[in-house]
C-alpha cells in the first residue's frame, strides 16, 4: 500500500520563480530570497552547506537532485562513495575576543531514511570517508569563503576514525592532521578521497 503522503522530491529552481498573491505574481523572486537568507557565508550554517558545496564541485557530483537536508550522509559521488562533509573557521561572522578554536564533531549515528520516515536501530558512522574543511584564514580583512584558496582539506576514511582511541564524539584539529597527513588544496580533493575509500573498504574486509 502506497502512503497517504509519500517523499516529496525537490527540484532545482532558477531563482526567477516569483512570490504569488491573489493569482498575481509579486516584485520578488526566489532569487532575493537566496540574497536575504543565505547571504551570510561566514556563518556557522550557510558556511557548512557551503562546504558541502564545494566539495560537491570538488568531487564532480551532479547539483541534480538538489541537497538532501536531512539525508544519513552529506553526498555521494559519480562512484558511489558515501561522503560526510564537516566545516570550521576562525574567523566567525559575530564579534570575537580571540579566534576560534578549531575541532569537529564525529559521532556516530542513527540513519534516517526520507522515504520510510524510520531511523535504523544500529548506530554507526554512515559514510565512506568524511572531508574536513577549515576556512584557514585569520585575518577579517582578507576572508572570503569564495576565494577556494583560503580552504584547507583534510580526508580520512571512516575506518579510521572508527579506529582512533581518542575521543569518537569530536576531532582536534592536530589529531586530525596528524591522522589525515595533513591537508589537501581543492584540486587535490578528489584523487584524495577516492585513494582515502580504497583504504576504508580494505579495512573493513580485514576486519
Amino acid at each position: 500500500m502506497l502512503p497517504m503522503f509519500p517523499r516529496i522530491v525537490a527540484k532545482p529552481k532558477s531563482g526567477q520563480e516569483r512570490l504569488v498573491s491573489e493569482g498575481k505574481e509579486l516584485g520578488f523572486s526566489v532569487l532575493d530570497f537566496w540574497r536575504w537568507s543565505s547571504s551570510d557565508l561566514l556563518s556557522n550554517a550557510t558556511r557548512g552547506v557551503l562546504a558541502e558545496f564545494i566539495v560537491a564541485v570538488a568531487l564532480e557530483i551532479p547539483l541534480d537532485p538538489v541537497r538532501e537536508e536531512w539525508g544519513a550522509y552529506d553526498l555521494t559521488t559519480p562512484e558511489g562513495i558515501k561522503v560526510e562533509v564537516k566545516s570550521a573557521a576562525y574567523i566567525q561572522s559575530w564579534r570575537q575576543d580571540r579566534l576560534s578554536k578549531i575541532s569537529f564533531r564525529v559521532p556516530k549515528t542513527r540513519a534516517w531514511d526520507s522515504d520510510s520516515n524510520r531511523q535504523a536501530n544500529e548506530t554507526q558512522r554512515q559514510a565512506d570517508v568524511y572531508v574536513f574543511c577549515l576556512l584557514a584564514p585569520t585575518e577579517q580583512e582578507v576572508i572570503d569563503p569564495l576565494y577556494l584558496d583560503q580552504w584547507q582539506f583534510f580526508v580520512l576514511p571512516t575506518a579510521v576514525l572508527d579506529a582512533r582511541k581518542g575521543s569518537q564524539h569530536s576531532i582536534t584539529l592536530k589529531s586530525l592532521a596528524n591522522l589525515a597527513h595533513g591537508h589537501v588544496d581543492f584540486h587535490q580533493l578528489r584523487p584524495k578521497v577516492l585513494a582515502s575509500t580504497d583504504i576504508h573498504r580494505e579495512s573493513i574486509e580485514l576486519g
